[in-house]
């Protein structure tokens, strides 16, 4: 609830949103748990219904898998592809492949620059 305070949100309202998004993400009978009382894969979960609590336009995730069992990442990304395809806009930053195939665009980077962008379908290669 912390965004939501920080922005002015009253309590109450703070209170419902938080319900809403924790269930949303799948944990809405922990909401009253503290963060050493849940999960590497299930805090990263609470930090997407943070990240969703004031219906930002743009989700940003960097390495939103990092640290997790495989499970538990399918699980995030399952999250992710619901939220996408809800409309949000989702830009994630990983360097596992398997994770990146779940989006519907990859853009790979190196040293700065984009050397190859991609839909799922085709590919493009970026001359240097």
């Amino acid at each position: 609830m912390l965004p939501m305070m920080y922005a002015g949100v009253p309590k109450k309202e703070r209170e419902e949103k938080a319900k809403k998004f924790l269930e949303m993400v799948g944990l809405g009978d922990r909401m009253y748990h503290t963060s050493s009382q849940i999960s590497g894969g299930q805090q990263q979960r609470v930090a997407i219904a943070r990240a969703l609590a004031l219906n930002p336009a743009i989700i940003l995730a960097d390495e939103p898998t990092g640290n997790i069992a495989t499970t538990q990442a399918e699980e995030i990304m399952a999250i992710f592809q619901k939220l996408n395809n809800e409309g949000h806009t989702i830009v994630m930053i990983t360097h596992e492949p398997d994770i990146a195939q779940h989006a519907k665009r990859i853009i790979h980077i190196r040293d700065g620059k984009i050397i190859e962008d991609s839909d799922g379908h085709t590919q493009r290669k970026i001359k240097q």
